[in-house]
């Protein structure tokens, strides 16, 4: 909330009628919300094709059967309404100010992309004598949900218990990760694929999200992530294994096409290779900008490797002695990069990393050696086979036919599962915590004794045999190693997939790299502005989470000035120094009672 509005409410005696105007508000929106849902949202079709989930007035003959975003827009309702009214529920102040944000994304949303493509605010309004005032009213009611949720206070997130018996947490882990699992089924395929038979999928997906969010903010507000987070970190083990078994079970979802398939393979082997530039960017604090590379590495030596029909290496071997290879050489060369920096750091460190990537993506284009095609890449490069069935080919098991490719994404999610595991053991090994002394002060680590050198140099040898890895299951994903998959903004979206999933962190990585490859797939049907969405989106997120989606506590207390509690680190010394100034209060009578003269 701006100045400007806190001072005219001031000005206007707001603060004392606040508490008052809460309650109705927050009715009212609640109210607005479920009758936006129930209204038509269109006066006339549209020029492609009508608004999906019966949005224009001439379908609108059965306005209780809802679906899509009207019924976003009505759960929004009825739960605004009964958080309302319910007094009780922890944290409502958050969880309707959740409700109302979702709400009004996901009607503003809709509304705009009605009345743009409809030609203006006729078609969201009234036009020819028709009325459709859906959009507006939902607009209204998240907005009137927003204030009467400031108007009560927002409070604190609430602590729930997390000394459970072990059955109970298991219970509730095994149930918070199958909606994660089904939250992340319907984010893929929210809206459908887009084209000529489907134009509304990308606003449709837009919407969604706006959705999602609320949802999630919701979730925040009553704690429930934070517990289930909590829960996780005291049974690690079983929530690793839980995790793993609802990645797997993914192709059961709606997810279950050989497209969702591709799009899931290669989210993972970015994600792999996000994980891996982490360890140097997000550990040890090394900018990389030619990252990506090393990628490309793993991918012409496993394209040379296996047999594909361009090598003039004449070579093939099992895919397992591939990878190994693949990374082995990686993590050489990743060595070779990391040795500047026994000379270099900060923006020096930045160009040499730069332009190793562009001496790579150059050599690639030249075909140097012979070993990468040159501009004719090297295509023919083998599918995986596991008893002789190849990797991209459907399968059946039981009674389930499972979508093409699924065998790929198995592999992914087991590798995938595999480097969380080293990037966690590696970042609370000794070797992980003198990457982060790096990180903060490589001065100060220097004089403690640690050897920076040789520790950076490790940082990014790791970093690039993970990438290695990643680099050679892309080749056989996708048949063909070529220079032009691994330029320098590949680097620069691997860069960002970290920064923006939060440095230092596992889920951050992985989260990042989601974002950072889903959306420009799904908002391909905005061609001509795709790019500049994403760039806002980014922009936002990193103005308003500066410090990552999924941040560490030191990012936390750094950037956030929150606690890994959330709370407020200023708050808090407050409180500290006003139970000092009691306690001395306190003593001080003490002692006037203990002598009166």
């Amino acid at each position: 909330m701006s100045n400007a509005v806190q001072a005219i409410r001031r000005g206007a005696g707001f603060t004392s009628t606040r508490p008052r105007l809460a309650v109705p508000l927050s009715a009212l929106g609640a109210v607005l919300l479920i009758a936006g849902s129930l209204l038509p949202w269109a006066t006339f079709i549209l020029n492609d094709a009508p608004y999906p989930e019966k949005a224009t007035l001439q379908f609108f003959d059965a306005p209780f059967e809802v679906g899509g975003y009207r019924a976003h827009l009505l759960w929004f309702g009825v739960a605004a309404l009964v958080v309302t009214f319910v007094t009780r529920i922890p944290g409502r102040g958050r969880v309707l100010r959740a409700l109302g944000w979702g709400g009004l994304a996901v009607a503003l949303i809709t509304t705009f992309f009605i009345a743009q493509r409809g030609g203006g605010l006729g078609a969201v309004t009234a036009a020819d004598g028709a009325t459709a005032l859906g959009g507006i009213v939902g607009i209204a009611g998240g907005l009137l949900l927003i204030l009467g949720a400031t108007a009560a206070g927002i409070g604190e997130i609430p602590q729930w218990r997390t000394d459970l018996p072990r059955p109970l947490a298991w219970l509730v882990l095994a149930v918070a990760f199958a909606g994660v699992l089904y939250l992340v089924s319907l984010t893929l395929t929210a809206g459908g694929t887009g084209g000529a038979s489907n134009p509304h999928a990308g606003p449709v997906f837009v919407a969604f999200l706006g959705m999602a969010g609320g949802l999630l903010g919701a979730l925040h507000g009553l704690g429930v992530t934070r517990w289930v987070s909590a829960l996780s970190e005291g049974h690690r083990a079983f929530s690793i294994v839980v995790l793993v078994l609802c990645a797997l079970a993914l192709p059961l979802t709606k997810a279950d096409s050989e497209y969702w398939m591709t799009v899931s393979v290669t989210i993972g082997v970015y994600a792999v290779t996000a994980i891996g530039l982490n360890i140097v960017v997000g550990l040890a604090g090394l900018l990389d900008l030619g990252y990506v590379a090393f990628m490309g590495i793993g991918a012409f030596v496993a394209a040379n490797l296996s047999g594909a029909t361009a090598s003039k290496l004449g070579v093939t071997l099992p895919f397992p002695i591939v990878a190994v290879i693949a990374a082995v050489i990686a993590g050489v060369f990743g060595a070779v990069v990391g040795s500047p920096t026994l000379r270099v750091r900060g923006d020096y460190l930045a160009i040499v990393t730069l332009a190793f990537g562009e001496i790579f993506r150059k050599s690639a284009q030249n075909n140097i050696g012979g070993l990468t095609g040159g501009a004719n890449a090297i295509p023919g490069i083998p599918q995986l086979e596991i008893g002789g069935t190849a990797f991209s080919d459907s399968i059946t098991v039981g009674s389930v036919e499972l979508p093409a490719g699924v065998l790929y994404y198995f592999l992914i999610v087991l590798v995938v599962a595999a480097v969380m595991a080293i990037f966690a053991n590696l970042k609370s090994s000794r070797i992980g915590r003198a990457w982060i002394a790096i990180r903060e002060d490589e001065d100060a680590a220097r004089a403690m004794g640690i050897k920076t050198g040789k520790i950076k140099i490790l940082a990014f040898l790791v970093g690039a045999t993970l990438a290695g890895v990643a680099g050679a299951i892309f080749a056989h994903k996708f048949s063909q190693a070529s220079y032009d998959q691994f330029t320098f903004i590949e680097s620069v979206t691997l860069l960002a997939a970290v920064i923006l999933g939060g440095m230092g962190t596992i889920p951050g990585a992985v989260l990042g790299a989601s974002l950072l490859f889903v959306l420009p797939e799904r908002l391909r049907e905005f061609a001509d502005y795709r790019l500049m969405i994403f760039g806002l989106a980014l922009v936002f997120i990193m103005r308003f989470r500066p410090q990552g989606l999924v941040p560490d506590r030191v990012r936390r207390a750094e950037f956030a000035g929150e606690t890994a509690e959330g709370k407020s680190i200023e708050e808090l010394e407050e409180e500290l120094v006003a139970e000092h100034e009691l306690a001395e209060e306190a003593a001080v009578g003490a002692t006037a009672k203990e002598n009166p003269s």
